[in-house]
Formats: structure tokens, C-alpha cells, sequence
């Protein structure tokens, strides 16, 4: 059962969480603003007043599926809250870790892990659409009264549930629910993995561990495990 935990400040609720020995798996914690909320590859994440910013706790156990895999879950849980919160609102996954609007970016992921235990990290633009540099962002602002408190439940209801289908379920169910809310096979995507080094190709779908699979010009599948994504 999910425990909700509300808070008006917190340097990181990633952070904060993860620290917290007395935290078990399902609790979440929720912030109004973050001191030092920050996003994949180290970036600071910008939490103006009025946006989501919450973190829950999975222990992991000796048989679940590959770790990475959570990621998936996390963004299955996510897009599947938005379209609750906001009906009718065309929102899409892409790899690894974002929420789209149409092209525009709604919502991130960021997950970390200690030992067995993984945190895995909301925000979502539910008020304001932060500007960051070279990214078109967007909020829900236009859709109605959605505030953290009562995006919050929705997620923790979606997590739950797709965290329980993740570990009784084959992989291939969760990359296949998944890819079926993100770009379609052969969107054309490129990936910056490395400093200075970009990848650029067809997608080709997603590899048991979670890893992008991207088809180059000459045919050759090149796998991505990390890095930013843009398409076209």
C-alpha cells in the first residue's frame, strides 16, 4: 500500500528519500518546491512553485527483471496518470526518460539506486513549463485544476500496479506496453550517448534490458543505454 508523504520544501525528494533508512518500498514523498532538484547527467531541474516533484521507493528483490527495466515502469505509470488527470490530452513516451505533449516536453524521469533500493523521481510540468535551453517544454495549465495533491494518488495508484504486473509479468509485456506509448518504429531519433558523439537512425524498438535499438544508414543496429534523445 502506498504511503503519501506531502512536504512544502525538500533539497531533492530523490535525495531525501533514498537517504531515509526508515522509508520501505511504496512510500512516496512529494515536495511543493526543491532546494537542489536536479535531472539526468547531473542537470539542475528547475521546480517553480505550483509543478509535481515526487519520489518513490522500490526495494529490490533477488528474481525480479533486469533493473533498468524500472524505467519502463516508471514511464508506463506516468502517461498513464497524465491521461487520468488530463483526458484527452495527447501525451507520448521517449526513450529514456521524458513525457511529451505533442513535441513538446511535459514531464521527466530520474532514477537512482543505492544497494536494492532504487528511487524513482517525477516531475511534471502541471503549472509552469520551465524554460530549458534548446527544449520546447509545455504544462498542463490549460487542462483544469491538477495540483500535485491531487496528481499525486493517481501516480502512486499507477506505480503500484504496473510495479506488481513488472515482476509477475515476462519482460517482453512491459517493452511491448511501452513502446506501444512512445515513437513508432522507425522514427527517425538521434541519440547523444558520449560527449561529442552522437547516433543517429531508425528505431528499431527496445532490447530486454531496456536499451534502444537504433538502425543506421548502413543497416547495422547500434544499442543505446544511455544518453539524450531527440527525434527527427
Amino acid at each position: 500500500m502506498s504511503r503519501l508523504r506531502f512536504v512544502d520544501e525538500t533539497g531533492s525528494t530523490n535525495a531525501d528519500l533514498l537517504d531515509d533508512h526508515g522509508a520501505v518500498e511504496g512510500d512516496w514523498l512529494v515536495a511543493r518546491w526543491q532546494r537542489g532538484g536536479r535531472g539526468r547527467q547531473g542537470r539542475i531541474w528547475l521546480s517553480p512553485d505550483g509543478n509535481f516533484y515526487g519520489s518513490t521507493l522500490i526495494q529490490l528483490r533477488n528474481d525480479d527483471p533486469q533493473p533498468p527495466t524500472l524505467s519502463l515502469v516508471a514511464g508506463l505509470a506516468l502517461i498513464e496518470a497524465l491521461e487520468i488527470a488530463a483526458p484527452g490530452t495527447p501525451v507520448s513516451l521517449k526513450w529514456p526518460n521524458d513525457v511529451l505533449r505533442g513535441s513538446d516536453k511535459l514531464a521527466g524521469i530520474l532514477l537512482e539506486r543505492t544497494g536494492n533500493r532504487v528511487v524513482a523521481g517525477f516531475g511534471v510540468n502541471l503549472a509552469v513549463a520551465p524554460a530549458i535551453e534548446g527544449r520546447k517544454t509545455t504544462s498542463l495549465s490549460d487542462v483544469g485544476n491538477v495540483t500535485a495533491h491531487s496528481f499525486a494518488p493517481l501516480l502512486a495508484g499507477s506505480f503500484a500496479r504496473l510495479l506488481g504486473a513488472w515482476r509477475m509479468s515476462e519482460p517482453s509485456a512491459i517493452i511491448s506496453a511501452w513502446e506501444a506509448r512512445a515513437h513508432p518504429r522507425g522514427a527517425r531519433l538521434t541519440a547523444h550517448h558520449r560527449p561529442g558523439q552522437t547516433v543517429t537512425g531508425a528505431f528499431e524498438g527496445l532490447d530486454s534490458d531496456g536499451a534502444m535499438r537504433l538502425r543506421s544508414d548502413d543497416g547495422s543496429i547500434n544499442i543505446v543505454r544511455s544518453g539524450d534523445v531527440s527525434l527527427g
